[in-house]
């Protein structure tokens, strides 16, 4: 069996050390056949040392220290999409416009708004976002007709999609035709799909909470950093 050189690093992290994206992006990245080590294409699970050459798209990766963990709140607007390709005219890296190189955690809709957490730190982006760890996601969505009471039963029980049921989730009628709903998953437009199961069309999809972190008065098109408690309750959470 290979023994792991202790001085190499996965070549994920090592992407992800750079602020250019998440460990969950590397990944892509390196599926997609744009990472090389040493001239040959990278492979997931692949690990780098020192003195290894790393290309992205035949453009070198410089190795860089770990920066001090940058975590932002944004709200974000509709229309913004939460990619780091900057070829994207959307992007809401530019968007942002935050000094250093910072990445969405997980996805927001373009045509929703609200909460989107983005940071230079790939370790805590998988945590955060696998599925299995049951972290809260809150809603606030206004849809095209009033709320039945069969509506809002069948989206607390569970709906099916894309080849299996979501999870049972909590929701509540917060006026006419408006619910909260807190989700533990992340599937794909989960709540648009849901309520389009029911004959619901959603004319707006707000994200007012993920895990400990609020939306709270943060304007749109604003951000904050995330305060000592934040940080110190959201670590113990996906530690």
């Amino acid at each position: 069996m290979a023994t792991r050189n202790s001085d190499s690093i996965s070549l994920n992290k090592f992407i992800s050390n750079t602020g250019k994206c998440s460990r969950r992006e590397a990944d892509m990245w390196i599926e997609m056949g744009r990472i090389r080590i040493n001239g040959k294409v990278a492979k997931k699970g692949n690990r780098v040392k020192s003195g290894d050459t790393v290309l992205i798209d035949n453009k070198k990766i410089k190795s860089i220290s770990k920066e001090k963990g940058i975590y932002l709140a944004v709200h974000k607007s509709p229309g913004i999409t939460c990619t780091t390709d900057q070829s994207d005219p959307d992007n809401i890296i530019d968007y942002v416009n935050y000094p250093k190189r910072i990445f969405p955690i997980g996805r927001l809709d373009k045509a929703s708004s609200g909460l989107i957490l983005m940071t230079n730190d790939g370790d805590i982006v998988n945590k955060i976002l696998r599925s299995e760890n049951n972290h809260e996601k809150e809603y606030i969505v206004t849809v095209h007709k009033a709320l039945s009471m069969s509506f809002l039963q069948g989206m607390r029980s569970g709906v099916p999609m894309l080849g299996k049921r979501t999870r049972r989730c909590l929701v509540q009628s917060v006026g006419k035709q408006t619910f909260r709903i807190v989700l533990t998953e992340g599937m794909n437009r989960q709540i648009r799909r849901m309520c389009e199961y029911f004959g619901y069309r959603v004319l707006s999809l707000k994200r007012v909470r993920v895990m400990n972190i609020e939306l709270g008065n943060l304007s749109v098109n604003h951000w904050r950093i995330l305060t000592s408690d934040e940080k110190e309750e959201l670590f113990s959470n996906i530690n």
